[in-house]
C-alpha cells in the first residue's frame, strides 16, 4: 500500500482504517484503544499503557510493531536492568585495537518497554533523552534513534509488589496515558477460541512503511487548529495549575501533547480541521498521567483523572 500526502482525505482514512484493521485482528473487542494508540502514532509521541497483567497490553504494543514494518525490540524491565543494558556498550576488539559501540535495544523504531515500572529509577531515567530527543548520548557524542521512534510501555499499577511509582518527569514524556480494561465477554470468548490455534499476532502482517508514517506525522501537524480551540486547550490547562487538588499542573509540554493529539485525532476522523470534541475527548488521556494530586503522600499517588473530568464538566465549550 503506498501512500501519498496528497491524497483525498477519504483514501488517508482508508489507511488508517487498514492499520487499525490489522491491529485489531489480534487485539479484541478493544476499537478504542487501537485508536488511541494510533493517535500518540500519529503526533509523533509515546504511549503508555496502563492495566492489571493479563489484559492484553504487550500484545496491542506487539500488533502495532508488525503492522508498522519497523524495527522492533521488546525490553523487559526488571530491578537489575542498567542504563547500559538499554543504550549499549562500547566494547575493545583486542584483534583490531579498536573500541566498537554495539547498540542496545533502544536502537529500533518501535520499543517496547515491558513493565516498565519494574526497574529503578535510575534506568527508567535511561529513556528521558531518548524519549524526548530521539537520541542517545554515548561516549561524549550522540547518536539518533529512529525515524519513527515510538516508545510503548505497559504498567502495572503501582500498588502490585515489586514496582516503582514512575518519576514526573518520565509520566511528562508519553503523550497519552491508556487504561485497556477487561474485554466484553463476546470479545473474551471470541478471543479464547482464536487462540485454540496459537498466538497470531506472531502471523500479522505489515501494512505501513516508515516513510508512510513520517508523511502521515508531517501532514497531522498540519492539521488546521482555530484560535477558539487553542484557547479551550490552553483554558484546561491552566485550570490544572489552579486547582484546589492539584499540586503540579500540567506543563507546556502537556499542552502541545494534547494539542498534536487533537490534530491527530482529526486526521483519524478524516478532517483538516480540529473540533472542540477531539480536545474534550483527549484531555484525560493526555493529562492525567502528568498531573501531581495533593494526596500523593498521603495515598500513594492517587489518580487525577477525576479532576480533569470536573474541570472538563465546568469548562464553556467553543462553538
Amino acid at each position: 500500500m503506498i501512500f501519498s500526502p496528497t491524497r483525498p482525505s477519504q483514501d488517508l482514512t482508508g489507511v488508517l482504517n487498514v492499520l487499525q484493521g490489522n491491529v485489531g485482528q489480534v487485539f479484541l473487542g478493544k476499537p478504542d484503544v487501537i485508536r488511541l494508540a494510533v493517535i500518540a502514532l500519529l503526533a509523533d509521541g509515546h504511549l503508555l499503557l496502563e492495566d492489571v497483567p493479563g489484559v492484553g497490553k504487550t500484545l496491542l504494543a506487539k500488533a502495532i510493531a508488525r503492522s508498522l514494518a519497523c524495527r522492533f525490540q521488546r525490553i523487559q524491565f526488571t530491578p537489575d536492568l542498567l542504563p547500559g543494558d538499554l543504550i549499549g556498550v562500547t566494547v575493545y576488539r583486542e584483534k583490531t585495537g579498536e573500541f566498537l559501540f554495539q547498540p542496545g535495544p533502544l536502537f529500533a523504531q518501535v520499543v517496547l518497554a515491558d513493565e516498565i515500572n519494574r526497574a529503578t529509577p535510575r534506568t527508567q531515567s535511561a529513556l528521558l533523552e531518548a524519549m524526548s530527543e530521539r537520541q542517545v548520548t554515548v561516549d561524549g557524542g550522540t547518536r539518533p534513534l529512529g525515524p519513527p521512534f515510538l516508545v510503548v510501555a505497559t504498567q502495572n499499577p503501582h500498588e502490585f509488589e515489586g514496582t516503582y511509582p514512575l518519576p514526573e518527569s518520565q509520566l511528562d514524556r508519553f503523550l497519552l496515558r491508556v487504561r485497556v480494561g477487561y474485554p466484553a465477554r463476546e470479545a473474551e470468548r471470541a478471543i479464547l477460541t482464536q487462540h485454540r490455534a496459537g498466538e497470531l499476532v506472531d502471523a500479522l502482517e505489515p501494512v505501513i512503511s516508515p516513510a508512510e508514517i513520517s508523511s502521515l506525522q508531517q501532514l497531522t501537524r498540519a492539521i488546521r487548529v482555530e484560535q477558539s480551540v487553542t484557547d479551550y486547550i490552553l483554558d484546561i490547562v491552566e485550570s490544572t495549575r489552579s486547582h484546589p487538588d492539584i499540586e503540579l499542573g500540567a506543563s507546556t509540554r502537556a499542552a502541545l501533547g494534547l494539542y498534536r493529539a487533537a490534530q491527530a485525532s482529526a486526521v483519524t476522523a478524516g478532517r483538516d480541521y480540529v473540533t472542540p470534541d477531539d480536545v474534550k475527548a483527549l484531555a484525560e488521556a493526555a493529562l492525567a498521567h502528568r498531573l501531581v494530586t495533593r494526596g500523593w503522600k498521603q495515598a500513594g499517588h492517587p489518580d487525577a483523572a477525576p479532576v480533569i473530568r470536573e474541570i472538563l464538566a465546568r469548562i464553556k465549550v467553543p462553538t
